[in-house]
């Protein structure tokens, strides 16, 4: 099926007669993101606008406390500036020669949190790349209340240059000031053609590289001759100089380049900057991906792959991960510290069973906090963040160990430590029927899940794998090959138990315990061998016990992995301590 994908670009203000010449509604951020790190986001986490626009600053972008009460909000991300004096947003690149002054008119979405005492302070500058910048103070009616407002500026104050900055900034150590929806307009009686929001769609969703269309809405036309050009593609659709409201259509335009549209009328000018949209495909079950890509390339610009969040991208690592009884060809993919997440999409899964295999290698640990634990990859549902099974690793000394959980934090840690190097082969799966979702690691057949948990709300549909990046001291280098996604253990040459539960009966109560003895029943009731690891995989204590329970006095208020063997089965469980 086509997918759709909208952008908020040059959205024209409601005042008649009104150009944009520079709109910016700050995107629209997964998380508190640094302008540093927002300007290489991937859209809509991102700046609408890129070169020759330049954004600075030591503030960041929020997606929290969105914009609204004002007339065409944009209701996304806004830019942050804390309570500390000296926090700024910057703006460079805005150009506004071939209009008057008397014309150019300034807008923006304000709010702060103490809107009495504090106002932030608005400046432009013609020269903000000279060593001795100078900037001017604009002058504008302050926000009176505690909500969004939309402070106009009107014309007569932006001069006109083609260097043309501006500046927003915290003068005080108190208020929290957010702006969003900054735009600069040509207020022009003959300028009366308005942009609606322009809508990017793929034309197909195949292997290769396939083209899209896009619309550009307009209202305001049949009042002169318009000159419309792109970078790349076709012009059609409706034409402005007959047609009074309609859409412009830009077709063949190959995914992943961006195009730039001018419509002009004289002193009139139209820019739109249009992002590709990613007309990536839905791989079907059984999956298999080797990684056969270029080396160095970024991955989430494979077919198969797409980026998202801000930072640094997966990219392509030479050569494969070896594993007895994996077959590998092809590369491998590798990531490290804080970054973008990438995922690949397969075959929406309801019913059954769900196993994703793949190797790993932690191959190098220097940059990580000891003691840090981080995610490193999920299963997803439809959509690439919505996390269910999340596989972690955590720092102990110079070794490590994995983790697994529902959540995007844990304590549920295999006791296994191991070596930066080792290439550990991963299966995860779920059962939709049981509501289990288990762990293998380097699993051999008949083997019992290496960690496992119920999900609190049971998993209706899985539909995705994303690697996943944390901080620069908590993610080590990693490198994942041989992914495989499959419905049946049988595709993976494996026969594993398939339940958390290998245990028949198994349940252990109380859970936190609080008065030092721990209940464990199972339908055999027979002798069991009992070991607690603490979180670091140290074990702390180890029991055995044919009365179905044991004396845990001895260990201190925390979390545990207690071990229970029964008739060569084996099952674990997370155990708290109150």
């Amino acid at each position: 099926m086509k997918k759709i994908y909208s952008l908020l670009l040059l959205v024209i203000s409601s005042v008649s007669f009104g150009q944009t010449l520079y709109s910016e509604n700050m995107g629209v951020p997964t998380a508190t993101t640094t302008v540093a790190s927002y300007i290489t986001g991937t859209a809509p986490a991102t700046f609408q606008n890129s070169s020759p626009i330049v954004y600075s600053g030591n503030g960041d972008i929020r997606v929290s406390s969105a914009s609204s009460t004002y007339t065409g909000a944009s209701g996304g991300g806004n830019a942050y500036l804390a309570a500390t004096a000296g926090k700024y947003f910057q703006i460079d690149g805005i150009n506004t020669t071939g209009y008057t002054s008397a014309n150019l008119r300034l807008s923006f979405g304000y709010l702060t949190a103490l809107f009495a005492t504090v106002q932030v302070v608005v400046e432009y500058s013609t020269n903000a790349s000279a060593a001795t910048p100078t900037w001017t103070p604009i002058t504008f009616t302050n926000n009176t209340s505690a909500s969004w407002t939309l402070v106009s500026i009107p014309g007569g104050i932006l001069p006109v240059s083609s260097t043309l900055s501006l500046r927003f900034s915290q003068p005080a150590v108190l208020g929290q000031i957010r702006i969003d929806d900054v735009k600069v307009i040509n207020f022009n009686p003959a300028c009366t053609l308005v942009l609606g929001t322009t809508n990017t769609a793929c034309d197909a969703v195949t292997s290769g590289i396939d083209t899209y269309t896009t619309t550009i809405p307009y209202t305001g036309g049949g009042t002169g001759t318009y000159t419309i050009t792109s970078s790349a593609g076709t012009v059609g659709g409706d034409n402005p100089n007959t047609v009074a409201a309609g859409n412009i259509i830009i077709t063949g335009v190959s995914e992943g380049i961006n195009i730039n549209v001018s419509i002009t009328k004289g002193v009139c000018s139209y820019p739109v900057s249009v992002t590709a949209p990613e007309c990536k495909i839905v791989n079907t079950l059984p999956y298999s991906e080797s990684f056969p890509y270029t080396v160095g390339n970024v991955l989430g610009a494979e077919q198969k792959w797409t980026n998202f969040n801000s930072g640094d991208f997966v990219t392509v690592a030479a050569g494969s991960l070896t594993y007895t009884g994996v077959s590998s060809t092809g590369n491998s993919a590798t990531f490290s510290g804080t970054g973008a997440e990438c995922s690949t999409s397969f075959t929406p899964t309801t019913s059954g069973t769900l196993y994703t295999a793949f190797l790993m290698n932690v191959s190098d640990l220097t940059n990580v906090t000891d003691g840090s634990s981080t995610y490193i990859a999920a299963v997803t549902g439809t959509s690439n963040s919505n996390y269910k099974a999340n596989l972690f690793v955590k720092k102990v000394g110079t070794q490590y160990q994995i983790g697994f959980d529902a959540a995007s934090t844990t304590t549920n840690y295999n006791a296994t430590l191991r070596n930066a190097g080792d290439v550990v082969y991963v299966v995860i799966g779920y059962d939709f029927s049981s509501n289990s979702l288990s762990l293998w690691l380097n699993p051999t057949n008949g083997a019992s899940p290496t960690l496992g948990v119920n999900p609190a709300v049971a998993f209706t549909t899985l539909g995705g794998f994303t690697l996943r990046q944390d901080t620069a001291t908590t993610t080590p280098t990693m490198i994942i090959d041989e992914l495989r996604v499959v419905t049946s253990l049988s595709a993976l040459n494996l026969t594993l138990g398939d339940k958390q539960n290998t245990i028949a009966g198994l349940n252990i109560y109380p859970n936190p315990v609080s008065n030092g003895t721990l209940f464990i029943e199972t339908a055999a009731n027979g002798a069991k061998t009992v070991t607690v690891f603490d979180v670091l995989g140290k074990q702390v204590m180890n029991a055995t016990t044919t009365d179905n329970f044991i004396n845990v006095s001895s260990l201190h208020t925390g979390i545990y992995i207690v071990s229970i063997t029964e008739e060569g089965k084996t099952a674990s469980r997370k155990l708290i301590i109150n």
